[in-house]
């Protein structure tokens, strides 16, 4: 007798050059993520890079510019931090009216353990001046930016204070192997709680200014328009919003009645999950899920409900999350004209048989 094959979820492609794909969040049952399973955002064609020559320069306004090989970074204190990576554009799909780009539903977040050298470490190693405003990050990845019709690197900035955060780490492992290349091997940028255009793959050069930084990347992209027609009141993108996804049932999928397990995540920027509920009746009325006991750090929670269902019918499910710091999911998204940080409240239908 043959044994039955193992099927194994893929990722979910948005587009091939750059690839761009998505986690299958519905089959994410732990919380820490399988690589081959991680969301990849990329803007340009994949990096060539060599290993055995690849130097990290530290510079700008220093008073002892760096130029560390591998093995250097490797013998400095390390930490590993358990970090949630969402797109900003995540669930950019949901919004109405429409909006242009890359069309990710709910899957452009995954999250895992990073280990590696505090970025404040190799900071002060460096003397970072007084008057330091930014550390400006480059990646190796580069190519044509249609609307400037000029090549740029990936490039991005950290206001200080961000910078020097405690957590805010130069990694080079991700769960206990060397960080994929499709992620940034050798070395990438980890900005706990911040959206993932933070945490700049491939880093070719780090450099401190006492300006701000005004690269596309972070002046033209990764802004929230608030007006459809101009460009007036725009903000940058940077802490994620607060969040929740139902994973479990599907979207528009078939149930028997009886006792069903409605599952998902929840996670924010500030703070800590500290509840979320669950709504069977298309926010009428509104029941706590079970959260686990601990919940520390920057990954997100994974919650449950149980639902006993005996009457058949279509049902609209919805989830909300709230956190430490009193931020609660709105009932409709923060609408931009990029189409960033989508937080409504989450939500699915279901039809009972």
């Amino acid at each position: 007798m043959t044994k039955p094959q193992k099927v194994r979820p893929y990722l979910t492609t948005r587009s091939l050059l750059p690839e761009n794909q998505e986690t299958p969040i519905q089959f994410i049952n732990n919380d820490s993520m399988e690589h081959q399973l991680f969301f990849r955002r990329n803007h340009f064609t994949y990096p060539t890079l060599s290993y055995s020559n690849y130097w990290l320069p530290i510079n700008g306004l220093v008073s002892a510019p760096l130029l560390l090989s591998m093995q250097d970074i490797l013998q400095y204190p390390s930490k590993t931090v358990e970090v949630v990576l969402e797109c900003s554009g995540d669930k950019r799909n949901l919004f109405e009216p429409k909006i242009y780009g890359e069309q990710w539903e709910k899957g452009a977040i995954s999250q895992g353990k990073w280990k590696g050298v505090p970025l404040r470490t190799l900071l002060e190693l460096s003397g970072i001046g007084e008057e330091a405003k930014e550390v400006v990050v480059e990646g190796y990845d580069y190519g044509l930016r249609t609307d400037l019709d000029e090549v740029y690197t990936y490039t991005r900035s950290l206001p200080i204070a961000k910078a020097l955060h405690q957590d805010t780490i130069i990694a080079y492992e991700y769960n206990n192997q060397p960080i994929p290349f499709k992620h940034g091997y050798p070395l990438r940028l980890i900005v706990p709680q911040w959206y993932a255009m933070a945490s700049v793959k491939w880093i070719k050069q780090i450099s401190v200014i006492n300006t701000t930084f005004t690269g596309p990347f972070q002046t033209i992209d990764y802004m929230y328009y608030p007006n459809k027609d101009n460009d007036q009141n725009a903000f940058p993108v940077t802490a994620i919003n607060i969040n929740s996804t139902i994973q479990k049932p599907l979207d528009m999928e078939k149930i028997n009645t009886g006792v069903h397990l409605i599952k998902g995540i929840a996670w924010t920027g500030k703070g800590v999950i500290t509840k979320v509920e669950i709504s069977i009746d298309d926010g009428y009325t509104w029941s706590n899920a079970a959260l686990p006991g601990k919940n520390v750090g920057y990954g997100w929670v994974s919650w449950s409900f149980e639902w006993d269902i005996s009457e058949k019918g279509e049902y609209t499910i919805k989830s909300r999350a709230t956190d430490s710091f009193g931020q609660i999911q709105p009932k409709l998204p923060f609408w931009n004209k990029k189409g960033y940080g989508y937080n409504a409240i989450d939500k699915i239908k279901v039809k009972v048989e």
